[in-house]
């Protein structure tokens, strides 16, 4: 996807989540985007075994990036540290978020809880989160047809770009 196929995203020079919200909503609204970006991307999504990032751009501070979920796909259990913003535009992805139990104090040990598990797609809505422990989460496609997510994430408030998490060992670590 070329960076000029885009649509014109601005932000405050301070951006917030809520920013990031109002611009996925402009961004879904979109036909010309729906059309060029998106559309192109469901063919190849047959093709793929993993779910991939078709598209990645910096604009300021922050990073917008355009995912792609073949059938049967998914994330690890991961935080960011930054905070971040999707919406699925085609298809639709499941999305389980989780809540730590322990104090976080041992390190690569987490013991984490499903809070709630929701299907993102069409007009259901923007799912944000907080960096680290406010936005651990797992995004899947577990459908049969691909889908298209757009997401847009802050500025990173450390070195790393998250941990990811592995809920069956009780176990954390660093993603860079």
């Amino acid at each position: 996807m070329r960076t000029t196929d885009m649509p014109d995203i601005r932000l405050p020079q301070k951006p917030t989540v809520e920013d990031a919200a109002d611009v996925l909503r402009r961004i879904s609204a979109d036909r010309d985007f729906l059309g060029t970006c998106v559309l192109p991307l469901l063919g190849e999504a047959a093709k793929a075994r993993g779910w991939y990032v078709a598209h990645s751009s910096a604009h300021g501070p922050c990073t917008l990036q355009v995912f792609v979920w073949p059938p049967g796909t998914a994330t690890r259990v991961h935080d960011h540290s930054s905070w971040g913003a999707f919406c699925c535009v085609a298809g639709s992805v499941v999305e389980e978020r989780y809540g730590r139990l322990d104090d976080g104090r041992t390190p690569e040990h987490a013991r984490l809880r499903r809070l709630w598990r929701r299907r993102w797609g069409g007009r259901s809505g923007i799912s944000t989160v907080l960096p680290y422990e406010g936005g651990i989460h797992r995004l899947a496609n577990p459908s049969a047809e691909p889908a298209v997510s757009v997401h847009l994430y802050g500025p990173r408030s450390g070195k790393i770009d998250g941990r990811d998490y592995a809920p069956l060992r009780d176990y954390v670590c660093d993603r860079v």
